[in-house]
Protein backbone atom coordinates (compact mmCIF):
# COMPACT_ATOMS: atom_id res chain seq x y z
CA UNK A 1 0.00 0.00 0.00
CA UNK A 2 1.31 3.32 -0.58
CA UNK A 3 0.32 6.10 1.20
CA UNK A 4 0.94 10.29 0.98
CA UNK A 5 -0.09 13.48 3.22
CA UNK A 6 -0.33 16.58 2.11
CA UNK A 7 -0.33 19.75 4.08
CA UNK A 8 -1.98 23.11 3.61
CA UNK A 9 -2.73 25.97 5.74
CA UNK A 10 -5.26 27.91 5.28
CA UNK A 11 -6.42 31.42 5.90
CA UNK A 12 -10.34 31.76 6.32
CA UNK A 13 -13.29 33.21 8.12
CA UNK A 14 -16.54 31.23 9.38
CA UNK A 15 -19.82 31.56 11.95
CA UNK A 16 -21.72 28.46 13.09
CA UNK A 17 -25.35 27.88 13.42
CA UNK A 18 -25.60 26.89 16.41
CA UNK A 19 -28.80 25.59 18.62
CA UNK A 20 -27.31 27.15 21.44
CA UNK A 21 -25.52 30.65 22.24
CA UNK A 22 -21.70 30.70 21.53
CA UNK A 23 -19.49 33.35 20.30
CA UNK A 24 -18.46 31.10 17.00
CA UNK A 25 -22.16 32.28 15.70
CA UNK A 26 -20.23 35.11 14.82
CA UNK A 27 -17.91 35.54 11.83
CA UNK A 28 -14.31 35.15 12.94
CA UNK A 29 -11.12 33.07 11.10
CA UNK A 30 -9.05 30.67 11.67
CA UNK A 31 -5.78 30.16 10.28
CA UNK A 32 -6.65 26.44 9.68
CA UNK A 33 -4.37 23.70 8.79
CA UNK A 34 -5.71 20.59 6.83
CA UNK A 35 -4.41 17.36 6.51
CA UNK A 36 -5.22 14.83 3.46
CA UNK A 37 -4.43 11.45 3.52
CA UNK A 38 -4.63 9.60 0.68
CA UNK A 39 -3.81 5.91 -0.10
CA UNK A 40 -3.47 3.09 -3.08
CA UNK A 41 -2.78 -0.37 -3.99
CA UNK A 42 -1.28 1.05 -7.21
CA UNK A 43 0.29 3.88 -8.66
CA UNK A 44 -1.32 5.79 -10.87
CA UNK A 45 0.73 6.15 -14.56
CA UNK A 46 2.61 8.90 -13.39
CA UNK A 47 3.93 6.66 -10.72
CA UNK A 48 1.49 8.92 -8.00
CA UNK A 49 -1.02 8.50 -5.44
CA UNK A 50 -2.51 11.62 -5.82
CA UNK A 51 -0.71 14.17 -7.38
CA UNK A 52 -0.21 16.89 -4.66
CA UNK A 53 -1.28 19.62 -6.76
CA UNK A 54 -4.47 18.36 -7.65
CA UNK A 55 -5.20 18.36 -3.44
CA UNK A 56 -4.16 21.83 -3.07
CA UNK A 57 -6.14 22.96 -6.25
CA UNK A 58 -9.06 21.42 -4.92
CA UNK A 59 -8.82 22.03 -1.39
CA UNK A 60 -6.52 25.33 -0.59
CA UNK A 61 -7.51 26.87 -3.94
CA UNK A 62 -11.49 26.80 -2.95
CA UNK A 63 -11.30 27.59 0.53
CA UNK A 64 -8.28 29.98 1.08
CA UNK A 65 -9.26 33.54 2.04
CA UNK A 66 -12.64 32.71 1.60
CA UNK A 67 -16.08 33.12 4.07
CA UNK A 68 -16.67 29.65 4.59
CA UNK A 69 -20.29 30.09 4.64
CA UNK A 70 -19.50 31.22 1.54
CA UNK A 71 -18.67 28.67 -0.29
CA UNK A 72 -19.34 25.28 1.36
CA UNK A 73 -22.81 24.28 1.55
CA UNK A 74 -23.07 23.27 4.67
CA UNK A 75 -22.56 24.17 8.62
CA UNK A 76 -18.79 25.06 8.53
CA UNK A 77 -17.50 23.23 11.17
CA UNK A 78 -14.63 21.14 11.62
CA UNK A 79 -15.75 18.13 11.46
CA UNK A 80 -17.89 18.98 8.49
CA UNK A 81 -14.73 20.43 6.70
CA UNK A 82 -13.31 17.31 7.24
CA UNK A 83 -15.76 15.02 5.78
CA UNK A 84 -15.83 17.38 2.59
CA UNK A 85 -11.51 17.18 2.00
CA UNK A 86 -12.33 13.25 1.91
CA UNK A 87 -15.40 13.63 -0.92
CA UNK A 88 -13.28 15.82 -2.89
CA UNK A 89 -9.66 14.05 -3.48
CA UNK A 90 -9.35 10.63 -5.17
CA UNK A 91 -8.12 7.77 -2.80
CA UNK A 92 -8.77 10.02 0.58
CA UNK A 93 -9.44 7.84 3.21
CA UNK A 94 -8.31 10.80 6.22
CA UNK A 95 -8.59 14.38 6.87
CA UNK A 96 -7.18 16.57 9.77
CA UNK A 97 -8.58 19.90 9.71
CA UNK A 98 -7.08 21.95 13.55
CA UNK A 99 -9.03 25.41 13.56
CA UNK A 100 -6.40 26.20 16.07
CA UNK A 101 -4.30 25.24 18.64
CA UNK A 102 -5.28 22.44 20.42
CA UNK A 103 -8.40 21.90 18.60
CA UNK A 104 -9.27 19.63 15.68
CA UNK A 105 -11.50 17.16 13.86
CA UNK A 106 -10.55 13.94 11.77
CA UNK A 107 -12.74 12.48 9.80
CA UNK A 108 -11.54 8.78 8.74
CA UNK A 109 -13.47 7.20 5.78
CA UNK A 110 -13.64 2.87 6.51
CA UNK A 111 -14.80 1.71 3.74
Amino acid sequence: MYYIQKRLEISASHHLVLDYESKCSQLHGHNWIITIYCRSKELDCNGMVVDFTLIKRKIKDRLDHQNLNDVLPFNPTAENIARWCVEQIPHCYKATVQESDGNSAIYENEE
